[in-house]
This record gives structure tokens, sequence and C-alpha cells, in this order.
């Protein structure tokens, strides 16, 4: 970093610290975005993407170093594992050239790719798995992503469940549509039959069962997002 980039980067962080220690920024649990929870959100957030490298990657591990077959935590929002509905299909629109409705077997004729990087929860823990899928940038590439779509989002066919990212971080190398996991195709409580994967983000980010993928001008919220979670939510 430059010597003027380093006069910018403190006297930013100094002002944010003078306007939460000027007091009167309360935090509402109701509005999660608003007074100091929410100061303290944006400037996470521009930390973090003042820090984010495109060309920075997250450690490729090798095999061994895999969690155990059974033991890689899985999670949910309801209260079973959902099922794919009956003919499902990726839908892919907003700011593109040439929106697109693509089945699994059509995503798997795209350029494959695989990863083996650690995941990252926000409650503390840690697994490896290997990820096998076709990264996002491919997907931006196939459709013409527009140069005006800024952020994309991620919606689940599990009600409710949804996210929105940075596009920037879509376009990660390390950022794909999985459909398989270990060797094998994905399994349903690890988000069949594909989900978001990346080694730039928060597992809480990585929206399971994906049914469709908006490119979009202006940013919206996710499921987790909207009940407080950090909204950037990098690694």
């Amino acid at each position: 970093m430059s010597a003027q980039g380093r006069r910018r980067f403190l006297s930013r962080a100094l002002g944010a610290a003078g306007l939460a220690a000027a007091g009167g920024l309360a935090c509402d649990p109701s509005r999660p975005s608003r007074g100091l929870l929410g100061l303290s959100e944006r400037w996470n957030e521009w930390i973090e993407r003042f820090l984010f490298d495109r060309s920075r990657l997250a450690p490729e591990l090798p095999a061994e170093a895999e969690t155990p077959p059974g033991m890689f935590p899985a999670y949910r929002i309801g209260d079973f594992y959902p099922e794919a509905p009956g003919g499902w299909a990726l839908t892919v629109g907003g700011l593109v050239a040439r929106p697109a409705t693509l089945s699994l077997d059509e995503l798997k004729r795209l350029p494959r790719t695989r990863l083996r990087v650690r995941h990252h929860c926000v409650e503390g823990w840690s697994a490896v798995a290997s990820w096998e899928g076709v990264r996002l940038s491919e997907l931006a590439r196939l459709v013409g992503a527009d140069p005006r779509a800024r952020y994309v989002e991620f919606r689940s066919f599990e009600e409710g469940y949804y996210s929105c990212w940075d596009l920037e971080s879509v376009l990660h190398p390390q950022t794909i549509l999985a459909y398989g996991m270990d060797g094998a195709p994905l399994a349903p409580e690890y988000g069949a039959p594909l989900r978001l994967y990346s080694g730039v983000k928060l597992g809480y980010k990585m929206v399971k069962y994906l049914s469709v993928v908006s490119f979009l001008p202006m940013r919206t919220g996710g499921y987790w997002e909207n009940q407080g979670y950090e909204w950037f939510a990098g690694v």
C-alpha cells in the first residue's frame, strides 16, 4: 500500500472511531442496519472491501485435510431438508444479455472446476470438503452480465432463503455453483441439487437449494442479513 493509501486508510479509521465515540448511537435489534450496530457493520464492510483482492486465493488443501464423512455440519432454515421440485432448473436473469434456464445436466456440461478449501462458520467452527461445480464467472460470461450489474442475488427453492453478494466476490475464481461434494453428487442436507460455494465468504452467505440467480444494479438483503448478520461477510 502506498503512503498516500495508508494515510487515507488511517483518516477513515479515525473518522469512524470518532463517530462511534460521539454517543447517541443506539443499538435497536429490530432495525439492525441502524445505530451503532449498523455503523459497525458499515465500517467492517469498508475494511473487508478494502482488503479484498480477486487475485488472492484461499489455500487449497490436501485430501487428507478433509473432514471425515458425515462430520461436516449441515444446516437448514425450515423443519426439514427440502427436496428439489420436479423439473428443477436454474433460472439466471436480471441485467444480462442472454437470460437462461439451465438443467443440472446443462450446468455439468459447462467448464468444470474443483476446490478444497477451509469452510468458516460464523459460529466459530470450520471444516474441509472437496467441492465440484462451475465458476460463477463462467455463468456470468455465458449470460452476458451487464457492466451495470454490481450485485448478484441468489434465491433458494426453500421459501424465504436468499442472499445477495457483491459482484467482485461473485467473480472470484473460487466462487462456484457446486453440484458435487467429496467426489459424490451433492446430498440434500448440503443443498442438492445445486448450491453456492466460495472460499471468500462465511458459510451463511452460501445459499443452498439454489433456484434463481439475478444480476442487479443495487444490493438487496438476505435471510440471515435481514436478521442482523453482516452483509459482506468476507474471510
